[in-house]
């Protein structure tokens, strides 16, 4: 019989709120040693997730999209759009403004080789646990199936 995300989570996880300046969170990552948080609302419902690479626009800055003149009019050969989201994140001064506003979550009675296969698939360390109203419960991350996997 398989485990569940319930079995091997980290339960009852750090968590920030939106308006929570960027400074607390980056030194909750640091103190913590952990590379992401979820954002929750007033409630308590995840709205969000920080990670260490939402933070790297604050260093890195935004690239302006590549374009081309034509007949004095410019013509983006990228979507301006995503510059306009990169520079709002290497600006931002609260979680609210640099988080990530779609997480991938799991619930509790995932089965983990689904939740590892997801966290593959999309390419994310951490899927935040999450029961029917949308209330973090834990955090599963790549250490914690690595670990299970050693047991």
């Amino acid at each position: 019989m398989s485990k569940t995300v319930a079995e091997i989570m980290t339960p009852n996880p750090v968590t920030v709120k939106p308006q929570t300046p960027l400074q607390e969170a980056i030194q909750i990552l640091a103190e913590k040693r952990i590379s992401g948080l979820p954002v929750v609302d007033d409630a308590g419902a995840l709205i969000g997730v920080i990670s260490e690479s939402d933070l790297m626009w604050q260093e890195t800055g935004a690239d302006p999209p590549p374009y081309v003149m034509f007949l004095d009019s410019v013509i983006y050969l990228k979507n301006p759009a995503r510059y306009e989201k990169e520079l709002h994140k290497a600006l931002g001064q609260t979680v609210g403004e640099v988080m990530s506003d779609e997480p991938i979550t799991v619930n509790t009675d995932c089965n983990l080789r689904e939740a590892a296969r997801l966290m593959h698939e999309k390419n994310v360390r951490r899927l935040p646990v999450v029961d029917s109203d949308k209330q973090v419960v834990g955090i599963l991350t790549q250490g914690d199936i690595i670990r299970s996997m050693a047991s």
